[in-house]
Formats: structure tokens, sequence, C-alpha cells
């Protein structure tokens, strides 16, 4: 995987929602490795507050900016300046910019000009010369609100799961809770999966194992089958429920192994 591309992820604090986070992340990852994790404002107010967790979690650097002026937003020249230094530098491809602020235009402009693959993400109110200059343009609240239908369709469904299967008892309270975080971390997980086979798959929908495990360990850190009982990845995936598996024999008696999603089925169920 030695030929994906390297990304700088540049935030404008300003005017981007810590909500968004989770898909600012994944959206680059869908193009690169991230290698540049940098979010810009003025810290020392409590209207960014909420981001502090966020940062902590996903080691992204905050960059400290002052208001020296009320009503200009300073922060534009300091992710404009570092987007500049670390250009020069030659140590990245490309460069996702989150902002919905028109100041960008010119920057994302000129990053193309040096050869970079530029991916702009805003909100819908994002004006079009900025959006016209970048490579390509996620819009952050659609896909955020795409996000919580399919989240909550998805844990309703697991929950109804529970319900059928498991007996009635009064479990304890901390029981409760490792069942529910074990839940949660499983559809973390298997977000996760769905990602990376909607976006690396073949046209019939199948991706490599070998793959499969390499964009898992890029995009979770933690990730390792071992902490869910499994010393191999087929074995946890096929565990998910979710998924078709295909084996192809190699020589000397090996197998190619390929997953896909169920819902890509056309066939059998």
């Amino acid at each position: 995987m030695d030929n994906e591309l390297r990304f700088a992820i540049l935030i404008d604090a300003d005017n981007v929602s810590d909500k968004y986070i989770k898909i600012i992340l994944d959206e680059t990852a869908n193009n690169g490795i991230v290698t540049y994790k940098r979010i810009y404002g003025d810290w020392t107010t409590s209207r960014l507050a909420p981001w502090k967790n966020i940062l902590l979690d996903n080691s992204i650097i905050p960059i400290q900016q002052y208001s020296y002026t009320v009503g200009k937003n300073s922060t534009d020249s300091a992710m404009i300046i570092d987007a500049m230094d670390i250009l020069y530098s030659g140590n990245v491809d490309g460069f996702c910019i989150v902002s919905s602020d028109s100041d960008f235009t010119r920057l994302a402009a000129r990053l193309r000009e040096s050869g970079m693959q530029v991916i702009g993400m805003g909100e819908e109110k994002t004006p079009k010369p900025f959006i016209s200059a970048c490579n390509q343009f996620k819009y952050l609240d659609l896909l955020y609100s795409n996000q919580q239908k399919e989240e909550k369709e998805e844990k309703e469904k697991e929950e109804k799961e529970v319900l059928d299967k498991a007996p009635v008892s009064k479990a304890g309270t901390a029981a409760e809770k490792a069942a529910e975080s074990k839940m949660k971390d499983l559809r973390r997980v298997r977000k996760t999966v769905n990602a990376i086979i909607e976006k690396l798959s073949d046209e019939e929908g199948w991706l490599d194992c070998g793959k499969l495990g390499d964009q898992l360990s890029k995009r979770l850190p933690d990730f390792d089958v071992r902490n869910y009982g499994y010393s191999k990845l087929t074995p946890f995936i096929k565990s998910l429920g979710d998924y078709d598996i295909q084996k192809i024999p190699m020589g000397g008696g090996q197998k190619q192994i390929y997953f896909r999603m169920k819902t890509k089925k056309t066939g059998k169920a």
C-alpha cells in the first residue's frame, strides 16, 4: 500500500462543528493516508471547548491563533501559511481543507497548481468558488444527516436482536454497561468495514482480505481481532454476520479470501 496518497488535514475551527470529526477523518482516509492533522482557532475562548476531548482522542494538533481584531477571522491566515509550509516540505500529496469560508478559494487553487490533490469539506452554505477550486468537495451536513439516520437504524436493529435472543433478566449495571460498550465498539468496526469495502471493492463488491486488514489497522489504530477472542481476521468478520466470504484456491493449497457486504448481493440471499 506504499502508493497511497499522503494528506494533510487542516481544519478551520471557527466555522466547523466538532460533530463532523469522524466524517472528516473517514472521508480523507478513503483517499489516502493522513500524515498531518491540525486545527486552527482561538483556544482561549469557551466556544471551542467542545473540541478538547475530540482532539485528544483523534491526535489532532490544535494551533493557537488569537483574534486580534473583532469581526476578523485571523485563523485563515494561519492556515494558509501552514499549508504553504507543508506544501514546500514535500511530505504530502494532497490537502483536506475543512471550512465553509470562501477565503480559502485561492489557497485551494494554488495547491492544485502545485500538483496537489485538494479535498474541500464544509456545509451546504459554502460559496461555489471554494467548491470549484477543489478536486473534490464533501458536504459535511448532508453526510452527517445520512450518518445519523444509518446509525439510528442500525442501533434499533441491534437492540431488537438482543431483546429477541436474550432471556429476560435483571442484569447488573456494570454488566449492562459492558454489553452496551461492546455493542457500540462492534458498531464502530462494522461501519468502518463497510466504508472500506464500499471504497475499495471491485465491481461485484468483493474486497481482498489483506487489503481489508491493512485498511482496518490504519483507520482504527486500536483494532486487533484478539480483542474479540479471535486469532484471524476471517472468523471475526464472519462472526459479524453481515458479509459473504469467498475462498479462491491458489497454488500450494493456499486460498485467497474475499469479503462482500450481503446487501450487495443480487442473487441468493
